[in-house]
């Protein structure tokens, strides 16, 4: 049977932690400071970021130890501490990790961080290569004791000083597998001058375990690394990126890269062919929570993918749990109306800001007078603190009698808080449902607000496929199908189409029964799309937007990013006056609804700054037509 740690060596996907000197840093420990003796005189502040490191979802930890060597240590005084610190630093760490276990189950592992000496090696220096190996293995042989599972030696300043890591590890540890990571200049090659791929194949050829790159010039130099390594091994591939290149700020190096950027490139370094993925400089919890939610959507479109080809027998190995949900037809109006191809329609009604939602229902209510068929309830738009949809679709429904839509976003939820929301939904009488991955933070009045981004919007879509097959996120059985009608959202205008139409594709394969779009302006655009989507297509709902300014339309471009022709803009100029733009914009939308009507199989009108009578007069209708 294959030791727990081989796991890690397998091609699976690992996720690593980020910089313990940045957290150190941050947390007031002044930048010319020994860091490696905090794990003798501040313990705490040392585990404290371990465990926040954790609490992200790393499930390997690097110990405090990257100058824990005799040659960095002198430059303190402190040549003579190295067992110490070492020793130190492996076993906070090792409590830490164990302390994760007993607390919460999370398994992880402690990686012995072993950086370069800071010092040249022969010929270009006075080190000689045993010199080098035998401060290495000091390291080492005290990382062991302290009882790492594996060693990582990073930031190697050339092929030669990481060759003895790997040659030290083997006199002193040779149970221990060994990662080891070269950085880089900008045009990709090692400091000493190597090429990637040449590293690649002596690091190979010397023994060691897995190879990468990190520190370096940020996640764009590392992910060419990794596409060159890639040709000259078959070892698994580590990516851990700086957070870009620091800028100094009122006296302080501050990394700029935001969590999501280097999220992105998480799941380019996957496609590169990295298997352990991480940070260096820069890089703290929320952007390794950032990298962990995007691995965990690539594992849901996977997961979809497979689903879709019918190649993926896990889905199989719960039959005898899997429930049918009903047709979709009995599962709710706006199924049935799905189901049997009539043309639905739909207003938008956003929740207050506040708790005082008599607007919003009295809203419904002229809605329902209207004979509009179904209310759609966003989930904090733009990232805004507002009332709880949730709340709002029940009061609507108990209060008003009309359907309703509740929007779900993957930014606020961890996967256990949406399951447990989606069953109370299911329970109270909720059946529709349309899944969104959400707004960032960043977008809205709260930027420093923390987002969780488990899955994405197609991960979504497969949980609820899953509570609709009686399935919990586990696979376990809840008693029974919670019945929801599932749909997603597609931007036929954005630049990428390309990518929305694959990620479209996903959603279908995920289990999306019908789609609602963003506001369409440019007819034209939306044709293209359901064209493109022929071979996947499910019933779509074409978004309405009446504008209501010139500003309204230039938000709907730069803020929203969707596509506005110019002769939009032209005919909002040249409305003369405030009612001018309403009217305006009314025959805009009511043109547009016009001209996808027959193809599409429904519209949602939003109804801006709360005008419910603009978006009855959109669709056109009359009191009573129910």
């Amino acid at each position: 049977m294959a030791a727990p740690i081989d796991r890690l060596f397998d091609g699976g996907r690992v996720l690593c932690d980020g910089a313990m000197g940045t957290m150190l840093y941050s947390n007031g420990v002044f930048i010319n400071r020994c860091y490696d003796e905090l794990n003798v005189s501040q313990p705490e502040t040392v585990r404290a970021v371990h465990q926040q490191y954790l609490q992200a979802g790393a499930e390997v930890i690097e110990t405090n130890t990257f100058g824990a060597n005799s040659f960095r240590l002198e430059h303190f005084g402190l040549g003579d501490k190295v067992r110490e610190f070492n020793l130190a630093g492996a076993k906070i760490a090792r409590q830490t990790v164990e302390a994760m276990l007993e607390k919460q189950g999370s398994e992880a592992f402690v990686a012995g961080a072993v950086g370069s000496l800071g010092v040249r090696l022969q010929p270009v220096g006075n080190v000689t290569l045993e010199q080098a190996r035998a401060a290495f293995a000091e390291q080492i042989k005290a990382l062991a004791e302290g009882g790492v599972d594996l060693l990582i030696g990073e930031t190697m300043m050339s092929i030669d000083e990481a060759e003895q890591v790997v040659l030290a590890a083997r006199d002193v540890a040779p149970q221990l597998k060994v990662v080891i990571m070269m950085t880089v200049n900008e045009d990709g090659n090692c400091l000493d001058g190597t090429t990637p791929e040449i590293a690649a194949e002596r690091l190979t050829a010397i023994g060691a375990d897995a190879v990468g790159c990190n520190c370096s010039a940020g996640p764009a130099t590392v992910l060419r690394v990794i596409e060159r390594m890639r040709s000259a091994t078959k070892l698994p591939l580590v990516a851990m990126p700086n957070a870009g290149l620091p800028t100094s700020i009122e006296g302080r190096n501050i990394y700029l890269t935001s969590p999501e950027y280097m999220a992105s490139f998480a799941r380019k370094f996957v496609r590169a062919g990295a298997s352990w993925i991480g940070g260096c400089c820069g890089t703290t919890p929320a952007h390794i929570r950032a990298m962990r939610g995007a691995l965990r959507a690539m594992d849901a479109q996977s997961a979809a993918v497979d689903t879709a080809k019918e190649t993926a027998p896990v889905v199989e190995i719960v039959s005898e749990h899997r429930v049918e949900p009903p047709a979709l037809r009995d599962r709710s109006k706006i199924g049935r109306m799905i189901a049997d191809g009539e043309f639905v329609t739909m207003v938008e009604i956003v929740p207050p800001k506040g708790f005082d939602c008599a607007k919003e229902l009295s809203g419904a209510k002229l809605l329902k007078q209207y004979g509009v068929h179904a209310i759609n309830i966003p989930d904090s738009p733009r990232a805004s603190a507002r009332m709880s949809n949730q709340s709002l679709c029940v009061q609507i429904e108990q209060k008003v009698g009309i359907e309703t839509i509740l929007h779900y976003t993957c930014r606020d939820r961890n996967v256990l808080s949406m399951q447990s929301d989606l069953l109370g939904a299911a329970s109270i009488g909720l059946k529709n449902i349309l899944c969104l991955t959400g707004d960032p933070p960043k977008m809205g009045n709260y930027p420093n607000a923390t987002a969780v981004f488990d899955v994405d919007a197609i991960g979504l879509t497969n949980i609820v496929q899953g509570l609709n097959h009686g399935l919990d996120i586990g696979k376990n059985p809840i008693g029974g199908s919670t019945g929801f009608t599932i749909s997603v959202a597609a931007n036929p205008g954005v630049t990428d189409i390309d990518n929305e139409v694959r990620r479209f594709e996903y959603k279908v394969a995920a289990g999306a029964e019908f789609c609602i779009t963003q506001p369409v302006f440019d007819q034209r655009l939306l044709e293209q799309f359901l064209r493109r989507i022929e071979g996947f297509r499910i019933p779509v709902i074409a978004g309405i937007w009446p504008l209501t300014s010139l500003r309204n339309a230039e938000f709907m471009k730069n803020d929203l990013k969707l596509s506005v022709p110019d002769e939009i803009f032209t005919r909002m100029a040249a409305a003369n006056d405030k009612e001018a733009a309403l009217a305006e914009g009314l025959k805009i939308a009511q043109e547009m609804l016009e001209g996808v009507r027959a193809e599409v199989q429904g519209v949602q009108v939003s109804a801006p700054f709360n005008k419910f009578m603009a978006a009855v007069e959109v669709l056109g209708l009359n009191e009573g037509t129910a």
